[in-house]
């Protein structure tokens, strides 16, 4: 106890643990303010403040529909992957953990190997299969992968929070003549919301952020969600830094937003995977 008292109060824990959180949000300040200067200012003092402030830089990203299209397709994507990742997601957990059948750790064990293959292991067959399918450049074409590569995740998480619901609750509604669909919409479903939060956020976050499968699947700038309007934005504005820095800072806003707004339920869903 003494030895963690002393620990809380060194100055030096302090000052590294600022550090730290200078060098993670030092770039994301400076995109930030660098959308309020002009490339001149950016030119002669890189690593300067706007002086003057410039608003024009977001006022023209603000007033541009190819900004407010794209951000339509990422809200659709990872809005349509998290509600697919959430609900296929539940139900897989629901079964893995509540029922006792042949071949139920083969199947785990498969979910739990899905967490070893990320999406660039699988991007060309990928692409072969969502081809056949003619979805290419759709983005159903991005939201199908996406809530399959996000299973994984998934089910890990909200097993052990559907295994450590308590079977007195389920014979209870058993005796009270609750089918296991009943017990299933009125108990489980309940009683798992941290854990449904949890997964739901991290799905929303990721696909927000995915780069990698809609560069491959996407070729049309009508259907580019942010991250690829980033690039695309930026190739047609190389010359304009302020600008470019000013479209790249409103593109990773809102997930920057929705993750801070959600952390402690983040950390609380994974708190209760890890006890359950």
């Amino acid at each position: 106890m003494a030895g963690t008292a002393r620990d809380r109060g060194n100055p030096l824990i302090y000052v590294v643990v600022l550090l730290l959180i200078g060098v993670m949000l030092g770039p994301v300040a400076y995109i930030i303010v660098g959308g309020f200067r002009t490339n001149s200012q950016i030119t002669v003092d890189p690593a300067g403040l706007p002086d003057p402030w410039q608003f024009g830089n977001y006022t023209s990203v603000l007033t541009s529909d190819t900004f407010w299209r794209q951000v339509g397709n990422s809200a659709l994507v990872a809005g349509a992957t998290t509600a697919g990742v959430v609900v296929l997601g539940v139900m897989a957990s629901y079964v893995l953990a509540r029922y006792r059948f042949r071949g139920r750790g083969v199947l785990y064990a498969l979910f739990a190997a899905g967490l070893m293959f990320p999406v660039t292991v699988a991007i060309t067959p990928l692409f072969i299969l969502i081809k056949n399918l003619g979805l290419v450049n759709t983005l159903p074409g991005v939201i199908l992968p996406q809530i399959a590569f996000a299973l994984p995740t998934t089910v890990i998480i909200l097993v052990p929070f559907l295994r450590a619901i308590p079977k007195d609750i389920e014979e209870a509604a058993a005796i009270d003549r609750c089918s296991r669909l009943g017990f299933f919409w009125r108990m489980v479903l309940p009683l798992s919301v941290p854990g449904l939060i949890t997964v739901g956020i991290l799905a929303f976050v990721n696909s927000w952020n995915s780069y990698l499968l809609p560069l491959f699947l996407l070729n049309d700038e009508d259907t580019f969600t942010l991250p690829l309007g980033v690039q695309a934005f930026s190739s047609a504005y190389s010359v304009d830094t302020a600008k470019v820095l000013a479209f790249t800072s409103l593109s990773m806003i809102p997930a920057l937003v929705f993750f801070s707004l959600f952390e402690r339920r983040i950390v609380g869903g994974l708190t209760g995977a890890v006890k359950g």
